[in-house]
């Protein structure tokens, strides 16, 4: 019997996704029906449940669902069940009208022109997107990716139960990184492991990245490095780098009978600490019994404080989850300790000087950062080589150098192409 934490609100994982012939039969059927055109991020949500990730959810949520999730963070349909955001289907008003309740309809990938499952229509409704954005955000700024991506949805949304017919190109891309919960759940079962403590990643790994893990694996039996492999902002940086720079951090400087890396496909919104919980739920149904959440956990800009995604935990029910936190306090290099610290063990208060060549210039504490690592590379600044390891910067760099190639490759095309202007 296995020791791990059990799935969300239920004894097993519900996954939805068909497979063989069951799969085949049902995705000749959905050719004949109408289709219902998605956003990524609700593709992504339904691939979500089609692994078991969003287990116990049977389908998009209703109306009493939506409201109980953005209000109580609870699920009436699942006699309040705890739950941090909803998990919604929009439509527009003229494919709303066409199709009834009881009606089946095929789920529609734009992006891709791919049938990704079906869903049986229980339930349209309209919602207030500002209060949900007010209630998942706490903002209505369509400066917020999260907050714009709920404002363009359509003005109805549909509910109702789905089967998943497809992972897109995941599997594929990602091959030996993606997983299913099932998946990672075996993987430490046959590692011995009890407790796994996750670690969030949508950034390539730096130092503090590292040093996080490292703590973990000293209280837990394992880490389970899981990474974003989903949809995300213009200027992050894409899936497919990240996992090479994580690869080459975890298979030199890490013992490995200590660690699992994954990959998940959910697309990110940005909520910061209600994302956090979400980041909770889900990596609960993963097997993982504690959630790494260090500072600014999913968050952009300055919507958030640096610990709100902690906070909140301690703002939601004892019982809500299985999975517990394992919070940890801002992070960085002190050239005094001459380490990795933090602000509970560092007695070093000044901030470290780099210059514009990236060599240090006097000051204790340098502070490590995704977003710093991004403006530095982006900029071709040089990398101060305590921010990661030279194996990471090279791959970083090698990414940033081929962007500025084909900028000047299109530059270069425009000052010489044969446009006809003269």
């Amino acid at each position: 019997m296995s020791k791990l934490v059990a799935p969300h609100g239920s004894p097993a994982l519900k996954a939805l996704l068909l497979e063989g012939k069951e799969r085949q039969e049902v995705l000749e059927k959905a050719k004949r029906l109408k289709k219902i055109p998605m956003t990524s991020r609700e593709s992504s949500d339904l691939i979500m449940m089609g692994i078991g990730a969003f287990t116990p959810l049977e389908g998009f949520m209703g109306r009493d669902d939506w409201k109980g999730c953005c209000d109580d963070y609870k699920l009436p349909s699942k006699s309040g069940l705890f739950w941090p955001i909803p998990i919604t289907l929009s439509a527009s008003q003229d494919d709303a009208k066409a199709v009834a309740i009881g009606e089946d309809v095929a789920l529609w990938d734009t992006e891709t022109s791919t049938i990704m499952g079906t869903m049986k229509v229980a339930e349209k409704y309209t919602i207030d997107k500002e209060h949900e954005c007010k209630q998942v955000f706490r903002t209505t700024d369509q400066a917020h990716p999260g907050v714009k991506k709920v404002m363009e949805q359509g003005p109805v949304n549909l509910a109702g139960p789905v089967t998943a017919l497809s992972e897109s190109y995941y599997p594929d891309m990602f091959a030996g990184i993606y997983q299913r919960p099932a998946e990672a759940r075996l993987l430490f079962e046959e590692r011995g492991w009890n407790t796994v403590a996750a670690l969030q990643l949508r950034n390539p790994m730096h130092g503090s990245h590292a040093y996080l893990a490292w703590v973990a694996i000293e209280v837990c039996d394992g880490v389970y490095i899981h990474q974003l492999v989903g949809k995300l902002k213009p200027g992050d940086i894409p899936a497919e780098v990240r996992v090479k720079a994580i690869d080459a951090l975890v298979n030199k400087y890490f013992r490995k009978d200590r660690v699992v890396q994954g990959g998940y496909p959910m697309e990110m919104r940005y909520a910061g600490p209600r994302e956090a919980l979400l980041h909770a739920v889900f990596r609960q149904n993963y097997g993982c019994s504690h959630l790494i959440v260090g500072r600014d956990h999913a968050g952009v800009g300055d919507y958030y404080g640096p610990f709100d995604a902690q906070k909140i935990f301690n703002e939601i029910p004892p019982d809500a989850l299985a999975l517990r936190p394992l919070c940890m306090d801002w992070t960085f290099y002190c050239y005094e300790c001459g380490s990795m610290a933090s602000m509970k063990t560092c007695p070093h208060e000044s901030k470290a000087v780099i210059d514009e060549n990236g060599q240090y210039r006097g000051g204790a504490r340098l502070l490590l950062s995704g977003t710093m690592l991004r403006k530095l590379m982006s900029e071709g600044k040089p990398v101060p080589s305590e921010f990661s390891k030279p194996e990471v910067i090279e791959i970083l760099k090698e990414y940033y150098d081929s962007l500025e190639e084909k900028v000047e490759v299109k530059l270069h095309g425009f000052a010489t192409g044969d446009s006809g202007r003269k």
